[in-house]
């Protein structure tokens, strides 16, 4: 019953942060799974895979939720999900694989250097003025999408993110409305999770070292209590971000994403030279 109330506290954060900030909750997930799992004792070879691919599992539930929201909008560009879909569920499946092949210094090593990069790159964006360059591109045809597609779910998977953060500026340089462009975005997000999360619980499924309630890199009492948590909680963050300002908004998460991707390559950097 204890460890169940600490993931619906980590699904109450996750879920205030992505309604305050307007990004997916696995940025989120993924580092406060790996504290709560070190605490718990799970082996750390197998630890960051099990925190990965927990966060996928539960993107696949609020991805759902966030899909019919957009569609009801009229937002969602299925053609263009139609064709980015084939790559992304191939890209998703890969992902899993790759990060199997990772050690768990070198999967949070990776995961750290990502966060950082994210958060500079809010940083950079915050000090522009007017829109963002687009360098003329247009949407690409179906194999380009597709490509497309395959890039971002693989690197999607293995930090255990709905894509958001790759999808959106793609989709924007590509001359696609912004608003059409996050809600395509929330849509790939589905077959990123669906195909990620199976990959991951495929390729952990025998694995000695998983602890109980385990299916494969997939621990069902952190998906539980994330799930019943972080949906409502989003609801709340959501509302609150309306009362705040949004560049303040975005400067604090940056913050936050730069911290723990500079603890996770401090923690790892040595581990991995070694």
């Amino acid at each position: 019953m204890e460890v169940l109330l600490i993931y619906l506290l980590v699904g109450m954060g996750a879920g205030t942060i992505a309604g305050l900030f307007g990004v997916g909750g696995g940025l989120i997930i993924v580092p406060a799974l790996v504290l709560v799992f070190t605490a718990q004792g799970i082996a750390p070879e197998i630890l960051t895979h099990m925190a990965v691919g927990t966060s996928l599992a539960t993107i696949i539930i609020t991805s759902i939720s966030s899909v019919r929201t957009h569609h009801g909008k009229r937002a969602v560009d299925w053609a263009i999900f139609a064709a980015m879909a084939p790559g992304i569920l191939l890209g998703s499946w890969i992902g899993g694989v790759t990060a199997d092949w990772l050690s768990g210094a070198w999967l949070q090593l990776l995961i750290g250097l990502f966060a950082v990069g994210i958060a500079l790159k809010m940083w950079l964006d915050g000090l522009r003025k007017g829109p963002l360059p687009t360098n003329g591109e247009k949407v690409p045809g179906k194999v380009g999408l597709s490509i497309a597609g395959g890039f971002i779910g693989w690197v999607s998977a293995i930090f255990g993110i709905g894509g958001g953060s790759l999808t959106v500026p793609f989709l924007s340089r590509c001359h696609v409305v912004m608003q059409r462009a996050v809600a395509t975005s929330a849509a790939c997000g589905l077959p990123i999770a669906i195909a990620g999360a199976l990959s991951f619980a495929v390729q952990g499924w025998n694995n000695p070292q998983l602890p109980e309630w385990s299916g494969g890199y997939i621990y069902w009492p952190a998906f539980l209590g994330i799930v019943l948590a972080s949906t409502w909680f989003a609801r709340f963050g959501a509302l609150l971000a309306h009362k705040l300002s949004p560049q303040l908004l975005k400067n604090c998460f940056a913050g936050l994403l730069f911290f723990i991707g500079a603890r996770f390559i401090w923690l790892n950097y040595a581990v991995v030279a070694s």
